[in-house]
């Protein structure tokens, strides 16, 4: 026997099950769209129903974060990611917008991938929290997503 107690493990959280169910639950969607204009404004419509179910906070910073990132990428396709607007360039997911509601957290993130062309140096941040989108956080946003996709 391994030197840990497996009856300590508690498993995945229900908001980490309610995730991975949200996972599979686009992906099962998504082998069923039609053709690709169909899939891509499928699930851009998707990822705005999922911003409109937000609580008040959250969602006004998601449809803030949005509108920059779809402004600032044409190239970034939006779709949902574990049941988040994400976006992702050629079917990889380069940046996400996750709510403080969906772990209980205290502010919400905008994550991005290793896709993102964010390197600088050895070490860089590859995740912001937001607690609110203000003018100078928008243009920050902005900046950070086209050089993601540069």
């Amino acid at each position: 026997m391994s030197g840990t107690d497996s009856s300590t493990y508690e498993g995945f959280t229900a908001e980490e099950r309610a995730a991975m169910k949200d996972h599979a639950t686009e992906r099962k969607k998504a082998a069923r769209r039609g053709g690709r204009a169909d899939k891509a404004a499928e699930a851009a419509q998707d990822v705005l129903a999922k911003i409109a179910e937000m609580h008040d906070s959250d969602r006004i910073m998601a449809e803030r974060v949005h509108a920059v990132i779809t402004a600032a990428a044409s190239d970034l396709a939006p779709r949902l990611w574990y049941g988040m607007p994400a976006y992702a360039l050629d079917g990889k997911i380069v940046c996400h917008f996750q709510s403080a509601a969906k772990f209980k957290t205290r502010y919400a993130t905008l994550g991005f991938s290793d896709r993102a062309q964010l390197d600088d140096g050895t070490m860089w941040p590859a995740a912001f929290a937001l607690t609110e989108v203000t003018p100078e956080v928008e243009a920050r946003i902005s900046t950070l997503v086209k050089q993601a996709v540069s």
